[in-house]
């Protein structure tokens, strides 16, 4: 073997053996988090149970949540459970992104509509979307539709002000010269505007995720029978608070993966990669 290809495959493990260690140090790092939060998690119900006036929170303790998830899991309960929130968010989140993105695309175009846009924008984002309940229980006929109008209200404003951020960090130079090639409308908007901002649309939607799975479950409180906010509402009020507390975990477990796979989007149209 000669030296130069002696000197790169040294360079390749070492580069492996780096990434290994990288990964073992994060893969430490996330159990010991997490064993953390458990052990605060059994501290806190294990002091407050004592108190013979507060036993009942013993149910609110990991071993007893944690062995009511898996029971939960067997019998259906969870799966039953995430398909109907499942399907709210992810309507909810289409309708934002189908109306945040060409809005915020127009914003980041146009500077007049931005400017006449920005005061009744910055409003409607500033009202809470919880606010928006009772409206949309009168104007829909159903609670099913008025959930998913609370995510996608609450979803849209993310992703319209980081799309326009995105096409505003895009150099006009780009536009000039495709529309001196002769590109369509439609060509500037598939071929520069889409891949430029791809970016920004999805950071965009990262945030949207994070508060929509926040409305989701308050806005399945009332009104439906199904749903991760419907579980937990139910448990509270048949007294199974292990239940409760289970799907506060599963709750926690399934963002949690939506904002990784968020993160992975995230750096697969990130600049900085290319």
């Amino acid at each position: 073997m000669s030296n130069s290809a002696a000197v790169a495959v040294s360079s390749m493990r070492a580069r492996s053996a780096n990434a290994l260690g990288h990964a073992a140090i994060s893969v430490g790092y996330f159990i010991g988090g997490l064993a953390l939060l458990v052990a605060f998690w059994w501290l806190v119900i294990y002091l407050t149970s004592k108190d013979p006036s507060l036993s009942q929170f013993a149910s609110f303790g990991p071993v007893p949540a944690l062995k009511s998830m898996l029971h939960m899991w067997e019998t259906g309960h969870v799966q039953k459970a995430l398909v109907a929130s499942g399907y709210r968010l992810g309507m909810g989140l289409l309708i934002a992104i189908a109306i945040g993105v060409p809005i915020g695309i127009i914003m980041g175009r146009s500077k007049r509509f931005r400017e006449l846009s920005n005061s009744p924008f910055q409003l409607g984002r500033m009202i809470s979307p919880m606010s928006w309940e009772p409206i949309a229980v009168i104007v829909f006929a159903g609670w099913e539709p008025a959930i998913i109008f609370l995510i996608a209200i609450a979803a849209v404003w993310p992703i319209m002000f980081s799309t326009a951020a995105g096409l505003a960090k895009v150099d006009p130079a780009w536009f000039k010269v495709a529309r001196n090639l002769g590109a369509k409308p439609w060509q500037m908007v598939t071929e520069i505007i889409i891949p430029a901002i791809m970016f920004d649309v999805v950071t965009g939607i990262r945030l949207a995720l994070g508060v929509a799975w926040i409305v989701l479950v308050p806005a399945e409180f009332l009104g439906v029978t199904s749903g991760l906010g419907y579980t937990i509402e139910d448990a509270r009020e048949s007294l199974e608070y292990e239940h409760l507390m289970a799907m506060l975990v599963v709750i926690g477990i399934i963002g949690y993966v939506l904002d990784l796979g968020c993160q992975a989007l995230i750096k697969r149209y990130s600049w900085h990669k290319q």
